[in-house]
């Protein structure tokens, strides 16, 4: 019998090598066989090796029998228990034993619902640079494609640091207005004074440029501390692959060296640095001994891209030793629906939260809604909204952002909201539970090796613990994936996966909760089928939690 946690790609390894499939007939990947999802597959099987893949391994498309024993038989780590491997029309059809699976699963939940370390990234430290966040800006002159950008980079240090990962948040956000506004979207990131940084930072910076100004200082615009050619630097670094060929003249700013020393004073803590001087960290910076234990992702709108790429190259030209795995994390346009005039990050949150309020009166009534707890409701309902919008698609492509109410509230599928409100019930389901305790209706929660649960057998209960809490892990993991040591400059990473894995959980869940009473009649004789039920129940509960706080959301017990 297999043991410890189950996987999904433990089991597709396992179940393509048992076919023994010669690489050429793989296609990409290798991969010959997947997960059923839908629930009118899962009816049937769980796992499917389609009819022509076979034909590509075996000629006539028909298994030999030694093999299709050895498919059946198969155990092994991260393998669950098979109860039967057949040939069909549609392919190899298994199916797992699932009383067994539903056993080992729900009875030892860590190992699916907390963050599980894994090498899903090369990286051990990373310096996420959030490009919108430099600079003196208030939340009311950020565009909607910054807040984006913003919401991305927030997180992806999150989902980093679920997998292991050392993040270091650049930069630290100074301006008041801005940082309360980020507090109230629940973004997490770090801030400071704006006395923090001591104008001496860039002092050695400016001595540097000085030996690659293009132009005298007093024949330059305003704000601007010299000129200097990126272009005939980049000729010179053949290794450098990616970045725009219309790079060329940099009008070199305060701000912009503001912000390469807040990068350099991060990469000053990344490992392998050694501690040297003020001075000496500025002109020589130990950054990362080769940049084989540091990277630099730079999380940056499609606006501010271009300059961008400026800043990167300025730090490779000042600073020989800067991190050399510098990727650039670009997030695609934000396209307002409807909306004849610009939007600001700021106006459209107000408008979430107004559109939340006025949701929430018409449901529960003026009066109610007037209560405090309410206002911490809203709030974290208005910063759902806002993530999901945001965050479900990927982060690379163009997104359109409806301004309707109809695309928020909790009865739209997709929104934040939906997720939350069925978060919210889950609780409902458990306080309805203990007070049926306390009045003597139901016993105390059992021991989980006392529960029986051959009687999970409705389709939804297979639903929720297949595509729902087994893969759960795997979504973590993949939404921290990066590939930094790709060729280019440009970098794109899965942060759209949790939202849509919470989107797809909540639809399931709301469709089971809906139709099967779990709290049943308080008859003896239905113990055993609530109880196994509340045990899913509350790893499903745990799995909404863990994915929330990737987002830094808080679970709501009410809605």
């Amino acid at each position: 019998m297999a043991t410890g946690r189950f996987g999904v790609e433990e089991t597709l390894g396992a179940l393509n090598a048992a076919l023994r499939p010669p690489p050429p007939a793989c296609g990409p990947g290798g991969s010959v066989w997947f997960k059923e999802s839908s629930a009118r597959n899962l009816r049937s099987r769980d796992f499917l090796a389609p009819r022509g893949a076979l034909r590509a391994l075996f000629g006539d498309g028909q298994v030999p029998k030694d093999i299709l024993d050895g498919v059946a038989a198969l155990e092994g780590p991260g393998v669950p228990p098979i109860q039967k491997c057949t040939q069909t029309q549609a392919g190899l059809a298994l199916q797992l034993e699932r009383p067994m699976v539903f056993e080992q699963v729900l009875s030892s939940l860590q190992g699916y619902v907390a963050p599980q370390p894994t090498s899903s990234t090369s990286e051990h430290s990373i310096i996420l640079d959030c490009v919108p966040l430099h600079g003196p800006k208030g939340p009311d002159a950020l565009s909607l494609n910054q807040l984006r950008a913003i919401l991305v980079a927030d997180h992806l240090a999150q989902a980093l640091r679920t997998q292991g990962v050392t993040v270091h948040q650049v930069p630290a956000v100074q301006d008041s207005g801005l940082r309360d506004f980020l507090q109230q979207l629940k973004v997490n990131w770090p801030s400071a004074s704006k006395t923090s940084s001591a104008p001496e930072c860039t002092v050695a910076l400016k001595e540097v440029l000085r030996n690659h100004a293009a132009v005298p200082a007093e024949d330059l615009p305003l704000g601007v501390v010299c000129k200097v050619s990126l272009k005939e630097f980049l000729k010179q670094q053949p290794g450098l692959e990616g970045f725009d060929p219309n790079l060329d003249i940099c009008l070199v700013t305060e701000d912009q060296l503001g912000a390469l020393s807040e990068l350099q004073e991060a990469a000053r803590h990344c490992p392998r640095h050694l501690p040297v001087s003020h001075s000496e960290r500025l002109l020589q910076a130990e950054s990362c001994a080769g940049g084989e234990a540091c990277s630099v992702v730079h999380v940056v709108s499609c606006e501010e891209a271009f300059q961008q790429q400026k800043l990167d190259l300025l730090w490779r030209l000042l600073d020989a030793n800067a991190p050399s795995r510098q990727k650039h994390l670009v997030c695609g346009p934000v396209k307002v629906v409807g909306s004849p005039t610009p939007l600001s990050a700021l106006q459209y949150s107000r408008l979430r939260q107004s559109q939340m309020h006025e949701a929430s009166v018409l449901k529960y009534g003026v009066d109610f809604v007037q209560d405090e707890t309410w206002s911490e409701i809203i709030g974290a309902l208005t910063s759902a909204a806002v993530k999901f919008e945001m965050l479900s698609t990927a982060h690379r492509s163009q997104m359109s952002l409806d301004l309707e109410d109809t695309s928020i509230s909790t009865k739209g599928t997709k929104s934040g909201a939906f997720v939350m409100y069925n978060c919210a019930r889950l609780a409902t389901l458990f306080d309805g539970y203990q007070r049926g305790v306390e009045q003597g209706l139901y016993p105390a929660f059992p021991d989980v090796s006392e529960m029986d649960f051959s009687l999970l057998r409705e389709e939804g209960e297979w639903l929720l613990l297949f595509n729902g809490i087994i893969p759960f892990p795997e979504v973590l993991s993949q939404s921290a994936q990066l590939q930094v040591s790709s060729p280019g400059i440009r970098l794109t990473a899965n942060t759209e996966a949790v939202c849509k894995f919470l989107v797809h959980l909540s639809m399931d869940f709301s469709s089971y909760y809906n139709r099967v009473h779990i709290l049943g009649e308080p008859q003896p004789h239905l113990f055993g089928q609530m109880f196994a039920r509340l045990q899913l129940m509350r790893a499903v509960q745990e799995v909404f939690h863990s994915a929330l706080a990737t987002l830094h959301l808080p679970p709501l017990s009410q809605i």
